[in-house]
């Protein structure tokens, strides 16, 4: 199943680039499961690795970074998943940011959170859509106030 979520901010791609780090992710995490991060990394190669807290379990959730790309008009780098909680068999995720001219002095951006995951069953993909849905939605409020706080980019 394929989730795709944009949110425009009026920062530049290069301004909103610098800030997607550790504190930016933990941010981001909903209340629900808990998240403790134990690292992150946006290179090739690199992994993100969470410790979610189910209360009763905690499971890791690993994911390798497999492509990373980065202009003034674009940039995303792509997790997908190594060692996933119990109710995914497979995770891709590709955090965008790009360029918007429809933003004052075309000096905004999108930021783009493509995602493809799949559970153990068909059912269990609808079951668990409109959950992970919600929870990339979360993150568009979170996404404008983070960014609304930078210094707006120079015309």
């Amino acid at each position: 199943m394929k989730i795709k979520i944009e949110t425009s901010v009026n920062q530049s791609v290069s301004k909103v680039w610098e800030q997607f780090d550790e504190k930016l992710l933990m941010q981001l995490s909903p209340p629900f499961p808990p998240v403790k991060l134990i690292s992150f990394g946006q290179k090739i190669g690199e992994k993100v690795i969470l410790e979610l807290n189910f209360f009763i379990k905690r499971q890791l959730w690993v994911s390798k970074i497999t492509d990373f790309y980065f202009t003034v008009d674009e940039a995303y780098f792509v997790d997908e998943g190594e060692q996933l909680p119990f109710f995914l068999t497979y995770w891709k995720h590709k955090h965008r940011i790009v360029k918007s001219e429809a933003l004052p002095n075309g000096s905004g951006s999108k930021i783009i959170d493509e995602i493809e995951f799949r559970t153990p069953t068909i059912l269990t993909d609808y079951i668990f859509y409109p959950i992970l849905y919600l929870q990339f939605l979360y993150r568009k409020p979170i996404y404008r106030k983070f960014f609304k706080n930078l210094n707006p980019p120079k015309s």
